[in-house]
Formats: structure tokens, C-alpha cells, sequence
């Protein structure tokens, strides 16, 4: 299939010829007829497949074919995003496409200033691309107008309907027109979340390529076992290798990545770090210098991370275990993306284990584990600190991880009383 039998105009053809590409990827060739016909959808797809194509595309070509019909000044579509950088990266992408084309663009996010946002907002746009909470400020100052509003679309819709974005994102919605397309998009989507697309979808298509329970099959995993105190040393030993050229490392907590990036640079590593705590200058300076290779070295946060579109990343270092498989097959996504190839590298701790566990099981497959060359690993002090975590016989663990209740026997009832108290 080409990018001419989608039912896209000439001049959108032509950007896209620009751009270099002759095919779409799988999730816009399912996508894109399914848009056009005014269907609400919802799309999941490993990252690197094109999803953000998937809806800039049809979302342009409605824009132009409905313009004539156009009655007042009013923002015709809207797209939201977890992340700043996200918000970018889609801007940059309609820029891409509509070359050739007229339309109004604003961007909304928070760490900038808000005024010339607010002026772009009254002047009249025909697309909005914004993060929920500057958003909803600027909503709240009377500076948007969603009555003519046709087009919707959640990207990144696992996020953006966490438990952290979801009242952000109703009230955005109850002031949209009920009458409207609304399309979410996704890397992951859970049984749970999915419930959730009801409130804002009507009847809408379901379009999966892949298994959402797998990363793409360009990237190579595997582990090593590693006590905290190692982490750091283990991965400057890693970074001894030429071939991890472009390496993006996730940490936990933004000062987790503030500290590691400032013991690579100490070791004469480049490296910058990005996370919600730095202005939205110094993240997209070191976004740029990452990409320009003027740093060898990325630390991000999960949240952050949304977002970091960089070709040739060559590998990512999971410093701090995921918490979760989303999390994870989002995180690895950052590398072989677009058909390259690219590693992803986990530590696993002595409290990783059951993470690890719940993801082995959710990708039906065991991750390879490996050890280092030439790097001494703390054997006697990863098993000590394991017999420290293991869960006591008859104890169930808190996370629900499966053990079974063994049956306590008592030698009398107070025993068995005083037992339950406490």
C-alpha cells in the first residue's frame, strides 16, 4: 500500500514525499481510512511504528475539506499530551505535513510563559496541541473557545488517563461538543483503562498492531544482577564499550537522575539529565544536545521521557527497574525504532524480583540474564541482601505476589487471639 490509495490530497501527498517516506507503517495504513470515514478509534502500536502520523494525517486532511463550512473563530481540534516534549514533537509533525497547507497551530504547556500562549489562544487557532494542567488554566481565564471543535485525540492514552491526568482530562472533555470525533492512541492500553474510553468514544474502531504485551522485535533485552551500591560502578563500566554511543538511562526520581548524571560527567562522561524539575529550557537543551550527539548520555525520568522521539539511540539502561510492564515496554520503545535495531539493559536488585516476575509473565518470556566482563560482581553481598528481602514462610507479601498462607498452629486459643492482634 502507498500513502496515494488513503485518500489523502495533493498537497499533503507532497510533504510526505518530502519527508523521504513511500509506505505507511501498519498502524496508519489500518488508521488513516478509519479517520477519514469519521469513526472514532482506538489505536495501539509499539512505539517507533508512526501512531503520531496516524492521527496528524486524517486530522489535516478534515481541516482543509471542512474549511468552507467554518462559522466563527473557534479551535476545530484538539490534541493532548502527557509531556512537553510530546507536545513538540507533534507540533513539529503537523509542521511537517501541512506545509503546504494553511492552518493555525498553538502549543500549551506548562514551564514557559503563559502570555504569548494566552495571545496565540484569543487570535483564533484552528488546532491546539497542550499538556492538561496549563490547559486547564488557560481554559479557566476564558481563553479558549471549543464550540466548533470536531476533532479530538488523547496520545499516549495509558498516561493520560492514569489516575493522575483523568479529572484534568473530564473536564477538558465536558467542555468539548458531544458531537465530535474523538481518537486515542497508545504503545499499551490495560483492560482497565480501556473501560475507561467510554466516557469520551462512541462505538469506537479497535486497530492493534503487534501484541500490546510486547516491545518491538528490533530491540535485543537482557539483565544483570546487581546490588544498589553497584549500580553506578557497573554502568560506567558499561559505558567503557564505544559501541553504547547513544544511551538513554532511566532513574526513578528526578534526583536519582540529577545524581547519576553528575557522576558520569564527574567520570568525563557527557551527560545531561531531563525531568519536571528543570525549565523547559534546560530540557530542551539537553533533548538537543542529546540529539546532536554533543552528549553521549541521557538520564530521564519516566514522565519526561514521554516524548524523546531521538534516532539512533542505541541502547536504554534501565538504572532503576520499572515498576511496571507498561512502564518498561514504553522505556525500551526509545531505542529500535522504525525497523533499527537497538538494546535495552535492566539492573535488577534483590528487590526487583517480583517486578520482574509480573513482567516476565505479562511478555510470556524470560529476559536473558548476563554478567560483565571484567567487572567484579558483589556475589556474597547480593545474596545476603536477598536471604534480607525473601517473604518469611506463612507470610503473605503485600504485593500480592503469590505466595500461599501456610496454616499456624497454636497451642492454645489466647495464643491464636493474641496472634490476630497483633
Amino acid at each position: 500500500m502507498s500513502f496515494d490509495s488513503l485518500g489523502l490530497r495533493p498537497e499533503i501527498l507532497k510533504a510526505i514525499k518530502e519527508t523521504g517516506y513511500t509506505e505507511p507503517t501498519p498502524i496508519q495504513s489500518s488508521s488513516i481510512p478509519q479517520v477519514l470515514e469519521g469513526r472514532d478509534l482506538i489505536g495501539i502500536a509499539q512505539t517507533g511504528t508512526g501512531k503520531t502520523a496516524a492521527f496528524t494525517l486524517p486530522m489535516l486532511e478534515k481541516l482543509i475539506h471542512h474549511d468552507g463550512q467554518r462559522k466563527g473563530r473557534g479551535t476545530r481540534a484538539l490534541v493532548l499530551s502527557p509531556t512537553r516534549e510530546l507536545v513538540v514533537q507533534i507540533e513539529e509533525n503537523v509542521k511537517t505535513y501541512a506545509k503546504h497547507i494553511p492552518v493555525k497551530v498553538a502549543t500549551v504547556y506548562g514551564g514557559v510563559g503563559e502570555n504569548p500562549q494566552k495571545k496565540a489562544l484569543r487570535s483564533g487557532v484552528e488546532l491546539i496541541i497542550a499538556t492538561p494542567g496549563r490547559l486547564m488554566d488557560l481554559m479557566g481565564q476564558g481563553c479558549t473557545n471549543f464550540s466548533e471543535c470536531e476533532f479530538f485525540v488523547l496520545d499516549e492514552a495509558d498516561r493520560m488517563l492514569d489516575m493522575g491526568f483523568l479529572p484534568n482530562v473530564r473536564k477538558i472533555v465536558s467542555s468539548l461538543p458531544k458531537k465530535r470525533q474523538t481518537l486515542l492512541f497508545s504503545a499499551t492500553l490495560s483492560k482497565e483503562i480501556e473501560k475507561l474510553t467510554r466516557e469520551f468514544q462512541h462505538s469506537p474502531k479497535f486497530v492493534e498492531i503487534g501484541k500490546r504485551s510486547n516491545p518491538a522485535d528490533t530491540v535485543e533485552q537482557f539483565l544483570y544482577e546487581v546490588t544498589k551500591s553497584q549500580k553506578i560502578g557497573l554502568l560506567k563500566h558499561l559505558l567503557g564499550n564505544n559501541d553504547l554511543y547513544s544511551v538513554l538511562v532511566f532513574t526513578r526520581t528526578k534526583y536519582g537522575a540529577d545524581r547519576v548524571a553528575k557522576q558520569l560527567g564527574k567520570s568525563g562522561i557527557q551527560t545531561g539529565a531531563i525531568h519536571s524539575n528543570r525549565t523547559q529550557n534546560q530540557r530542551t537543551r539537553a533533548l538537543n544536545d542529546f540529539k546532536d550527539g554533543k552528549i553521549r548520555v541521557l538520564v530521564a525520568t519516566d514522565i519526561a521521557a514521554r516524548g524523546i522521539d531521538v534516532e539512533g539511540i542505541t541502547h536504554v539502561v534501565n538504572l532503576d527497574f520499572p515498576p511496571t510492564p507498561e512502564d518498561y515496554i514504553h522505556r525500551i520503545g526509545r531505542t529500535g525504532r522504525a525497523k533499527s535495531e537497538g538494546v535495552a539493559i535492566s539492573f535488577v536488585t534483590e528487590e526487583d524480583r517480583n517486578p520482574l516476575r509480573t513482567l516476565e509473565r505479562f511478555m510470556k518470556k524470560s529476559i536473558i540474564r548476563r554478567r560483565a566482563k571484567g567487572f567484579v560482581f558483589d556475589q556474597q553481598a547480593f545474596a545476603a541482601t536477598d536471604r534480607k528481602h525473601k517473604t518469611p514462610r506463612g507470610i503473605k507479601p503485600k504485593d500480592g505476589s503469590g505466595f500461599k498462607r501456610q496454616k499456624k498452629r497454636f497451642s492454645s486459643p489466647s495464643k491464636r487471639r493474641n496472634f490476630r492482634r497483633n
